[in-house]
């Protein structure tokens, strides 16, 4: 999956979600889990856009993507502004020393697009190396619910003047993963015409108590699941589970 021409229509698609929630999570779990430190590892940072409300609320953030276009986004909003955040260009399952962190955090279900239970367990033992002692790891997913429920054989649509989509999204082959068949189009301001950009999207979930025994089997203590951007257990129909996690 590219995110080549994605990248630079992301930010436009992406106007009402709720960045100011994830926010709100990280400062509650930094206050409960009293953590000192402000360094803040942003993985699948995207186009930067929770990276740059954190770096505003005085956390020194490091933003780290797979996608070179989404970091070319990422650092020209950053740059503009200016806020002093240093992008780098990572594999979430092949992390390189970047630093020691207070606070890892992998943020608006990127988790969910890691292809299989192998690359979940890399990532949670690169974190775990990432972080200092004491520090949290912080990240969400979709919940099986939301899978089974929601996303399979269902479709979304969405129109404006300057984007429209068609978003189709359907069973893929694994358990518990959906593929995201994604249509825009995009009006090209010289012409007036419209040009039509495809995408397709995987996306695989695992059940509550699967996350909790990979953090166990990385090393992290005192795992904790919260529900749809709130501080109390997922319910049934929690669309969103949150995990907080300690390395001892």
């Amino acid at each position: 999956m590219s995110y080549e021409k994605f990248a630079y229509l992301y930010d436009e698609l992406m106007q009402d979600v709720p960045y100011d929630n994830w926010l709100e999570i990280i400062n509650a779990n930094a206050k409960k889990y009293r953590v000192d430190g402000k360094n803040l590892l942003d993985l699948a940072c995207g186009t930067g856009e929770l990276s740059i409300k954190l770096a505003r609320q005085g956390y020194k953030v490091t933003g780290a993507d797979m996608s070179p276009d989404m970091l070319a986004v990422a650092k020209a909003k950053a740059d503009a502004i200016p806020l002093p955040i240093d992008f780098f260009q990572q594999d979430m399952t092949e992390l390189e020393e970047l630093g020691e962190f207070d606070i890892v955090g992998i943020f608006c279900d990127s988790l969910n697009y890691l292809e299989d239970e192998h690359a979940v367990e890399k990532t949670f033992k690169g974190v775990h190396r990432l972080l200092k002692e004491g520090g949290i790891f912080l990240f969400d997913v979709h919940s099986v619910y939301k899978m089974e429920q929601i996303f399979t054989d269902a479709s979304f649509t969405w129109t404006d003047e300057e984007i429209s989509y068609i978003w189709n999204s359907f069973s893929g082959d694994d358990p518990l993963s959906v593929e995201h068949e994604l249509t825009f189009f995009v009006r090209d301001e010289k012409s007036g015409k419209y040009d039509r950009i495809d995408e397709l999207h995987y996306q695989r979930t695992y059940p509550q108590d699967f996350y909790e025994r990979m953090l166990d089997q990385a090393g992290f203590t005192r795992i904790e699941a919260t529900g749809d951007y709130s501080m109390s257990q997922p319910g049934p129909k929690a669309e969103r589970i949150f995990f907080a996690a300690v390395k001892p």
